[in-house]
This record gives C-alpha cells, sequence and structure tokens, in this order.
C-alpha cells in the first residue's frame, strides 16, 4: 500500500509539473527559472533535514557522486526539458520523457549488468512505433518540422540524464545513503554548476513578478522538486530503478489532459492509437506472465 500512494502521488505530481513549465518561459532565461527552481528547492531541504537532524554525512566519494548526481537530474535534464517546451507541446514533451522505461533498463545493463529481456526489446520497439504516430501530425501538417525535431531530441537527452541519474542514485541507496540526504546535495551541485554555465554564458539573472510564474516557481520547488524526488528515487530503492519508472508512462496522460486545456492540444485519431502504442510497449515490458505450474502426480491407489 505504501508504494502505491508513493507511485500515485508521484504520478499527479509529475504529471502536472510539465504544464507549469509552460508558466516559466519568456521574461527569464530557462538557465535562470531553473536556478531559481532547485535553489529554493534544495534550501528547503537542507533546512528540513537540519531540523529533524537525519541530513546524513556524505564522504569525499560520496560527494563526487552526488556531484554527477545533481549534474544529471537537477541541472543538464531540465536544461533539456525547459528547452524542448519551447518547440514542442509541453504534453508531448512528457511522452518522450516515457522513454525512461527504456533508457532506465539499458542503463540497468550498462551499469549492473542486467541484462535486458525479449520484453524490454519488444515492448521498446512498440513504444517507439507509438512516439513516431503521436508526433507524426506535428511534422506532417506544417514547415516547422524542424523545430518539432529539435524539441523531441532535446526531451531524449533530457531523459537520458535522468536515467544517468537514477543509476547514480541506486548506487546511493546501496551505500545505505537515503534520497533526501542526496537530492539536497545533489540541488545543491546541481544549482551550482548551472549558475557558473549561466554566468560565463553572460546570461542577465531576471525575476519575473507575475503571479503566475511565482506561483509556478513554487509549486515546481516544493511539490515538484522536494516532494516528487523524494517520493520517485524511494520507488527506485522499494522496486527498482526499471519499475519505478513505469510512473513515466502514466503522467503523459495527466500532462496531455492538461495541455487540452490550457495549450489547446488537438487529439487527432493518430496521436491517440500513438498514446495507446506507447502506454502499450511499457506494459509488455513490465507485464508479470503467470508461470505455469505442473500439477504433482499422486500416487494411485491399490
Amino acid at each position: 500500500m505504501y508504494n502505491v500512494a508513493l507511485y500515485a502521488l508521484t504520478v499527479m505530481i509529475w504529471g502536472s509539473t510539465w504544464i507549469a513549465i509552460t508558466f516559466q518561459l519568456g521574461e527569464v532565461p530557462v538557465p535562470v527559472s531553473i536556478i531559481y527552481r532547485f535553489a529554493i528547492a534544495g534550501l528547503l531541504l537542507f533546512a528540513i533535514l537540519s531540523l529533524t537532524r537525519k541530513l546524513q554525512k556524505l564522504d569525499r566519494k560520496d560527494h563526487f557522486y552526488t556531484l554527477l548526481q545533481g549534474c544529471c537530474l537537477f541541472c543538464f535534464n531540465f536544461y533539456c526539458f525547459y528547452s524542448s517546451i519551447q518547440y514542442i507541446n509541453s504534453g508531448l514533451s512528457s511522452v518522450v520523457f516515457s522513454v525512461a522505461t527504456v533508457t532506465n533498463c539499458v542503463a540497468n545493463w550498462l551499469f549492473y549488468k542486467k541484462k535486458p529481456s525479449f520484453k524490454v526489446v519488444a515492448g521498446s520497439f512498440v513504444g517507439l512505433i507509438g512516439i513516431t504516430a503521436m508526433f507524426w501530425p506535428e511534422f506532417s501538417s506544417d514547415g516547422n518540422w524542424q523545430e518539432t525535431l529539435k524539441g523531441v531530441l532535446l526531451a531524449m537527452l533530457g531523459t537520458v540524464f535522468f536515467s544517468l541519474g537514477n543509476m547514480i542514485s541506486i548506487r546511493h541507496q546501496n551505500k545505505g545513503l537515503k534520497p533526501p540526504s542526496t537530492n539536497a546535495w545533489g540541488m545543491f551541485y546541481g544549482t551550482c554548476i548551472l549558475t557558473l554555465v549561466t554566468l560565463l554564458q553572460g546570461i542577465p539573472f531576471v525575476l519575473d513578478g507575475r503571479t503566475e510564474y511565482i506561483a509556478a516557481l513554487l509549486y515546481l520547488a516544493i511539490p515538484g522538486s522536494v516532494i516528487v524526488f523524494t517520493t520517485y528515487l524511494l520507488l527506485v530503492s522499494r522496486i527498482g530503478a526499471d519499475r519505478a519508472a513505469y510512473a513515466t508512462v502514466m503522467f503523459p496522460a495527466v500532462a496531455l489532459t492538461l495541455s487540452t486545456f490550457f495549450e489547446g492540444y488537438q487529439w487527432s485519431s493518430l496521436a491517440v492509437v500513438g498514446f495507446v502504442l506507447v502506454a502499450l510497449g511499457n506494459v509488455i515490458i513490465f507485464f508479470k506472465w503467470p508461470l505455469k505450474t505442473k500439477t504433482p502426480l499422486r500416487a494411485e491407489s491399490c
């Protein structure tokens, strides 16, 4: 029941963060909005852990891996996702992110020698066909297919960074480090790295005073970062990275529903078929086929 609660919370919050990101695009440069988000989230997480005396100590090696995790989970992946939404619909960007079920399996194979099964290969193939179907109207409807392609590739790159961060989280938890502590340090390091990159690029630090921007920032920082990354990484530790990534299959439904109301996303018949195929591909990956059991032989009576 605890796993179900973690899963439901992760899906609902993460599914709604995509539309919140659209309220941050505009006056404030993309990296600056990400810096604000994780600076607030990191400070809040450090404060909570310090007050409750639950901030774990990390050694030098732990800090190095937490730095890498921060770059993957709280820096470059969000830079990619925020940028992708400048080219494609936020709901469609979340659909690309559902490929995390596949990239997590591949990363598990590369880093932890867990070879993907035939189900993973078959499900991945079906899912990729589904994604192609969903984006086909975007590529064929007008002459802006190059913009759509940029958005898809950026979302894919963000998904790869996300999976790499998941693998580092598994390393932390195998060592007994809990997600709240590693997340706090990861947000700190990710914010520092992105701040350095932003300063080197000469990007100005400005703040949008609109109510929509501030509300979206606080939502993304607290529920969308402090809470959801903790619940998701707890799922990773309890049920594994590949099964936890199944949450990424469900929240595109939430994201696309919100996008329909707020962004005017139009559901074509091909898009519906594509979404069903994406979900079906992930079901194929995670569905557990019942094992056939042999009926025990009974001794005949004399």
